[in-house]
C-alpha cells in the first residue's frame, strides 16, 4: 500500500481583501504558516497572503 503523502491542501487568504487562493504544500519542508506575496484580483495589485486553517 502506498504512504499518505507530505502534502496537504491549504487556503491563503488576503491580508487586504476577502479574496483566497487554494493551493498545497509540503508539510514536511514548510512545518510553518506560509506567507507569500501574490496578486490580489480584487483591489487589483500585489499583497500579502497568509495560510489560513
Amino acid at each position: 500500500m502506498a504512504a499518505k503523502g507530505d502534502r496537504i491542501h491549504i487556503k491563503m487568504k488576503s491580508t487586504e481583501s476577502p479574496y483566497q487562493y487554494h493551493t498545497e504544500k509540503n508539510k514536511r519542508k514548510h512545518p510553518d504558516r506560509m506567507q507569500l506575496r501574490k496578486y490580489d484580483p480584487v483591489i487589483r495589485k500585489h499583497v500579502l497572503f497568509k495560510e489560513e486553517k
